[in-house]
């Protein structure tokens, strides 16, 4: 049997997966790749896009797809084999693209590339991507004398295994923990179709009650709707202590991890010349500088806090009056909170969850796409890594196939938190015609229980519609080389664009009603329930709107003005932070930084404000839906051939003019949250 890795012909072949392929494939594919580099290193002719920039994309390519794989199954079906494999061969693919990034005769190929006649012959997609592979290089380490060259390298590989183990250490400790409860009369207000789950997760340990973890689908309904103010605590401590000092097992601790993390990132800045690792991360970014940003967090900060003082002002009020909560701890605010807007509007979020089953969710969100984009999506044939997996095919009006999909919707054990989009195929000119973009859409939402289907909340179908618009960012492009093909070459403060952009859609009735229908009764959401959740859309929305500033400004301070050898520490930091914009402070024990995987473990260090810059993109864009009828298809049309299609082919403020005909300012973000005159407030 061939290795299923190194088939580069079709979609991944997951159902032939084994973890010793793993090695194999790597070894063979940066041996191939090394050997490339050595023909063109060697070749004396002059750098042409056909013989120099094309056959070195094609060999990364083939690496990258068959790493992808790995390091999607590391995330979704994560087991001690393959956590060791993956392992192994990390300081490998790392050692490669370091050496790639600092290859002096590349370097010097591009350049000359740049600056010969060539050039002005390339298309103005390939001059981007050659313009991109110079500053890469530059970040690399490519113009740094030898000595420090290696260095580089050697920071690069630390960089990449300390992010790989806090991710093991947060999944392992998240995973860890487990609390059986054997009293019915403990979980009063958990929602019935979360203590099927909670006792089915206890008979497979052969207990006889109700198994409580720290998985999103347990957790939250525990927070918002256990009565018992005991159990909110417990579960409360054991979640905001996960992976640190504080947590059960020492050997998950990530303190030490991000220190690390920090020094090596603020070892990479200076030998690169930039006065911080912030610097770094925002050269390929809108932003122009960490001062910019700062003053952008600022700037929101200041206009949202006086909604989240009166947020929380109410909420302290009525748990002092309602709910005999004289003083308001952490563990209190979910559960107060949600019997606030109970009693504020007259619904909760689990009367809610009854309307959305998966089976009228897909089909309404699918159904809006088609619409806008003239396109038919249904699902497809093929191998996948679990039972669960669906896989789908887009195509357009002619039949012709545009891109295809996995969606992998429920939390298990053997799957990281959280949501997300990731590319599998990207789309691409080759050879035999137009290579098909394959992504992977990632969710953490409960499992269907017994004979119903999955149930969503409407924070989940917001989700689901975020993590599509980054599949469609990806999977409607029509930019035909792979440098700056879907989400490629998009600056990081503009990719959540699209995926934002999604998320309205789900506050529309003609959008939402179809993709409803009562769990039970089978009848559609009445509109006088999403009446009130239309009232309830921007409940609390200043402090929801707080609590992401301050994240990101943590995070934006961490990378450019703090010290990690310094007496502050991460923890001092925060507390600065939450003083500067926070209205309600969390306990001391509280260790959310051991957990932000996003800039510990992701692609967001010095990167987290991407979420509300890019939030005044997607709100402004939306209003030219608003303003000409949100499932207009001209208005689709036009969305998709200049944000869309262009992937990172120009710079996507370029692209949002293009679209919206001027600059975006902030007024439609704050008027979508409640925020502003014109909103009432509210």
């Amino acid at each position: 049997m061939t290795n299923p890795l190194l088939d580069f012909s079709g979609i991944p072949r997951f159902s032939e997966f084994r973890v010793e392929h793993v090695g194999t494939a790597v070894d063979q594919l940066l041996a191939e790749n090394r050997a490339l580099v050595q023909r063109i290193e060697e070749d004396p002719a002059a750098p042409a896009w056909d013989t120099f920039v094309q056959p070195l994309e094609d060999a990364n390519e083939r690496l990258a797809r068959a790493w992808g794989q790995v390091g999607h199954l590391n995330a979704v079906m994560n087991s001690p084999e393959l956590r060791e494999a993956y392992n192994a061969n990390l300081p490998k693919i790392t050692a490669y693209y370091t050496d790639l990034s600092q290859n002096q005769a590349l370097f010097e190929k591009f350049k000359r590339l740049r600056s010969s006649p060539e050039f002005e012959g390339l298309s103005a997609t390939r001059r981007k991507i050659v313009e991109d592979e110079l500053r890469d290089f530059r970040l690399g380490g490519a113009e740094l004398p030898p000595d420090k060259r290696g260095r580089f390298k050697e920071v690069q590989e630390e960089l990449a295994t300390l992010s790989s183990n806090f991710s093991d250490n947060l999944l392992d400790a998240t995973n860890h923990f487990k609390h059986y409860v054997d009293r019915r009369e403990e979980l009063t207000g958990i929602p019935e179709d979360v203590l099927e789950a909670a006792r089915a997760a206890a008979e497979e340990d052969g207990y006889q009650g109700w198994k409580f973890t720290l998985h999103m689908p347990s957790y939250l309904p525990v927070m918002q709707y256990a009565e018992n103010r005991a159990l909110r605590e417990l579960m409360y401590r054991a979640y905001v202590t996960r992976a640190s000092d504080l947590g059960e097992n020492p050997e998950w601790d990530n303190t030490g991890a991000m220190t690390q993390l920090l020094r090596l990132r603020r070892e990479e800045a200076r030998l690169l010349g930039y006065g911080s690792y912030a610097e770094v991360s925002l050269v390929p970014k809108m932003a122009r500088s960490p001062q910019e940003v700062l003053d952008f967090l600022r700037d929101l900060a200041q206009r949202a806090k006086p909604f989240a003082e009166r947020d929380l002002a109410e909420v302290r009020e009525f748990a002092a009056a309602e709910l005999g909560l004289s003083r308001l701890e952490a563990w209190d605010l979910a559960y107060a909170s949600e019997r606030l807007r109970l009693k504020r509007y007259a619904f909760s979020d689990q009367e809610v969850k009854q309307y959305f089953p998966e089976t009228t969710v897909l089909p309404g969100m699918f159904g809006l796409v088609e619409r806008l984009y003239g396109l038919s999506i249904r699902q497809a044939e093929a191998t996948v890594w679990h039972p669960d997996v669906k896989f789908f095919r887009i195509t357009n009006g002619g039949g012709r196939t545009v891109g295809q999909f996995y969606l992998d919707l429920y939390a298990r054990a053997s799957k990281r938190g959280g949501a997300w989009m990731d590319d599998a195929i990207t789309r691409r000119r080759v050879p035999a015609g137009i290579q098909d973009p394959v992504a992977y859409l990632t969710c953490n939402f409960s499992a269907p229980v017994g004979n119903r289907p999955a149930l969503f909340t409407h924070d989940e179908v917001i989700t689901l519609f975020h993590e599509f618009g980054h599949g469609l960012h990806h999977l409607l492009t029509r930019v035909e080389d792979l440098g700056v093909s879907g989400i490629n070459g998009v600056e990081w403060d503009a990719v959540e664009l699209p995926s934002q952009f999604m998320e309205n859609f789900c506050w529309e009735w003609a959008v939402l009603v179809p993709m409803t229908r009562h769990v039970e009764r089978g009848e559609p959401l009445p509109r006088a329930l999403f009446d009130k959740m239309l009232a309830a859309k921007n409940f609390q929305s200043g402090m929801q709107t707080l609590r992401q500033i301050e994240f990101a400004l943590f995070d934006m301070l961490l990378h450019s003005a703090f010290d990690p050898d310094g007496d502050q520490g991460l923890m001092g930091l925060l507390a600065e932070v939450r003083k500067e914009v926070a209205v309600f402070v969390p306990p001391s024990f509280n260790r959310f930084p051991h957990s932000f995987s996003h800039i510990f473990a992701g692609g967001y260090a010095a990167g987290y404000y991407s979420y509300k810059w890019a939030e005044v993109l997607s709100a402004d864009a939306y209003s030219a839906f608003e303003e000409n009828g949100v499932t207009d298809p001209r208005v689709g049309e036009r969305f998709w051939r200049e944000i869309l299609a262009v992937g990172g082919s120009r710079p996507a403020l370029e692209s949002f003019v293009a679209f919206r005909g001027r600059e975006p300012n902030i007024d439609a973000l704050l008027r979508h949250s409640g925020m502003s005159q014109e909103a009432g407030g509210r």
